[in-house]
């Protein structure tokens, strides 16, 4: 009742690997891209007639195919909800996590968007993963890093203090050593932005905790480029390095 059936079997079809060979070598691309738009066309209560396509999709061969859906796979979460994203999409999106760096960085991206979407119980599962985005195939790839960075600041709301203290304030930290001046710059607004965090919640040994971390690390640091790390931490945060400064000595 939604799209004529010959229309809808003419784009199952485009998975076949023999429209490939005698169509378009990128067929299968073309039908990953366009995905999203026919499951909101058909609507989350027809999903089954695309399920098993998407999956096919998922594991091609062509890691172009599975880039293309992971950089659309938080609008598709959107359009099947939160059930349908738990049972058909994480699965999926817990194999991008383990694909090469130009499938990855389809999910990071839009990692915020699509963690946001799933029950606090499912999303804390990936607390123990995020570490694993500083590795990249290529550590050439700083831009890789910098998403990650970008991402974890909007991150920031999705997990209480205690979670963001014990798994993403390791994150941050390595990333403000980074080889790179553009990944460390990014680096000390998440470490603000984590301070801030803390602050908005009253989790004020937290904060101080980290600040004497912040100290320790960078501050007395003996390369000339950690203590430069401390200053422009200073200089981002200003407003929530004073607030603990006045907490912790009044």
């Amino acid at each position: 009742d939604i799209i004529p059936q010959p229309l809808l079997d003419q784009y199952l079809s485009m998975t076949d690997p023999a429209r490939a060979q005698t169509v378009d070598t990128e067929i299968a691309k073309h039908c990953a891209y366009s995905l999203p738009g026919v499951a909101l066309t058909l609507g989350r209560q027809n999903w089954h007639c695309l399920k098993d396509t998407y999956e096919t999709l998922a594991s091609d061969v062509q890691w172009k195919v599975r880039r293309t859906l992971a950089f659309s796979i938080h609008e598709l979460a959107v359009i099947l909800g939160d059930q349908l994203t738990a049972a058909d999409l994480v699965p999926i999106f817990n194999g991008f996590l383990k694909d090469l760096d130009e499938v990855r960085i389809g999910v990071l991206k839009h990692l915020y968007d699509f963690l946001k979407l799933l029950h606090a119980d499912k999303r804390r599962e990936y607390l123990y993963q995020l570490q694993e985005f500083v590795v990249t195939d290529n550590s050439r790839n700083w831009r890789f890093r910098y998403e990650l960075a970008e991402q974890l600041i909007l991150i920031l709301e999705l997990y209480n203090p205690n979670d963001v203290y014990d798994y993403l304030r390791h994150i941050a930290l390595t990333l403000c050593s980074d080889k790179v001046s553009e990944v460390r710059w990014i680096s000390f607004k998440l470490v603000v932005a984590i301070l801030q965090k803390f602050y908005a919640n009253s989790a004020n040994t937290l904060g101080l905790n980290f600040i004497n971390e912040l100290v320790v690390r960078f501050r007395h640091c003996s390369k000339w480029v950690g203590r430069q790390a401390f200053a422009f931490i200073c200089q981002v945060g200003m407003f929530s390095l004073c607030f603990y400064v006045y907490v912790k000595f009044g």
